[in-house]
C-alpha cells in the first residue's frame, strides 16, 4: 500500500498545515508501518498553497531503512525540484482526458504522457525510481466518459519508458467494480509484467468495493489516505480517498498482508 494522506490528502483541505505538523503526520503513519509515502508534490505553490513547502517538508523526513518516500510531479521543473530535494521516487502524473490535462497542468493529454516518460528518463539517469499514474483513467469532470481503450494505450505507451508502476487513477470517484474489474485486467495484460497500483476517490461510496475488485483483478498496490481526507484542487467537488484505515480493515480480514497495524491508523 501507499499512503498518501501528506499529498493527496493535505493538498485539498482549507486549513495549511506547519511543516512540523506534516513531518509529524508522516512519522506517525511510519510508525504504523506505512513502507511507501507520498510525502508532497513539488507543483505551483500559487496553485497549491498547501503544498508550498515541499522543499522543507523533504529535508525534514524521517529517514527509516526501508521505506521510500515519494515526490508527486507535474511536469519536468517539478520532477528536478524533487530530485534536487532528495526524494526517493518521483511519481509522474498524465492524465486520460485533455480538459482534466489542461486545467491541471497546462497541456494537453498526449502531451502530459509524453512528460511522465520524459521524468521517468530522467529519474533513472539520477538512479532515482519513477513510476506513472494515469488520471481520470475512469472519467473527466470536463470532458464526460473516458474510452477505456484509451488508458490502456497510454498505459502500454508509459511503460515503455521503464517505470516501477502503473497506476490508474480515479481521480473524481465515478468508478464502478465492474469497470474497474475490465480496465484492471487490460491494462495489467499491456504492461505485463510491470505491476498496476490504483488510486480511488469515494464520491459515490463505491471506493472500497473498486479496491477490492481491483485487487482481485491483479492490482498489486493500493493507494489510500488515512481518514480517507484528500481531493483534487483542480477537480470541482473533488472528495477525499479511500481511507487507510478501512483499507487495511478489509484486506487483512481477506488474508491480505497490508504490513499496517490497524489500531496504530485508527489512534494516528
Amino acid at each position: 500500500m501507499v499512503e498518501v494522506g501528506p499529498r493527496d490528502g493535505l493538498q485539498n483541505e482549507s486549513v495549511l498545515l506547519s511543516t512540523s505538523q506534516k513531518l509529524e503526520f508522516i512519522g506517525r503513519v511510519i510508525d504504523a508501518g506505512a513502507r511507501r509515502v507520498e510525502a508532497a508534490s513539488f507543483v505551483n505553490p500559487k496553485l497549491v498553497p498547501q503544498m508550498a513547502d515541499a522543499e522543507a517538508v523533504a529535508a525534514g523526513l524521517p529517514r527509516r531503512e526501508g521505506v521510500t518516500f515519494i515526490g508527486l510531479v507535474l511536469n519536468k521543473r517539478g520532477a528536478l525540484r524533487a530530485l534536487e530535494a532528495g526524494m526517493d521516487e518521483l511519481g509522474a502524473v498524465c492524465a486520460a482526458s485533455d480538459g482534466f490535462a489542461i486545467r491541471n497542468q497546462g497541456m494537453t493529454s498526449d502531451a502530459s504522457l509524453a512528460m511522465c516518460c520524459e521524468v521517468v528518463r530522467l529519474a533513472r539517469e539520477h538512479a532515482r525510481r519513477a513510476q506513472i499514474t494515469i488520471s481520470t483513467a475512469f472519467g473527466c469532470p470536463f470532458d464526460g466518459e473516458v474510452d477505456p481503450s484509451r488508458v490502456v494505450e497510454m498505459a502500454r505507451l508509459a511503460a515503455g519508458a521503464g517505470p516501477v508502476e502503473i497506476a490508474i487513477a480515479d481521480t473524481i470517484g465515478v468508478a464502478s467494480p465492474g469497470e474497474v474489474s475490465r480496465l484492471v485486467e487490460s491494462v495489467a495484460a499491456a504492461i505485463r509484467p510491470l505491476p498496476v497500483r490504483v488510486h480511488f476517490h469515494n464520491t459515490r461510496n463505491t471506493g472500497l468495493a473498486n479496491v477490492w475488485t481491483a485487487v482481485q483483478a491483479g492490482a498489486k498496490i493500493v493507494d489510500a489516505s488515512l481518514g480517507g481526507i484528500g481531493g483534487c484542487p483542480f477537480t470541482p467537488r473533488a472528495t477525499g480517498n479511500v481511507p487507510t484505515e478501512d483499507v487495511a480493515y478489509m484486506l487483512e480480514r481477506s488474508g491480505y498482508q497490508t504490513g499496517l497495524d490497524l489500531d496504530s491508523l485508527v489512534v494516528s
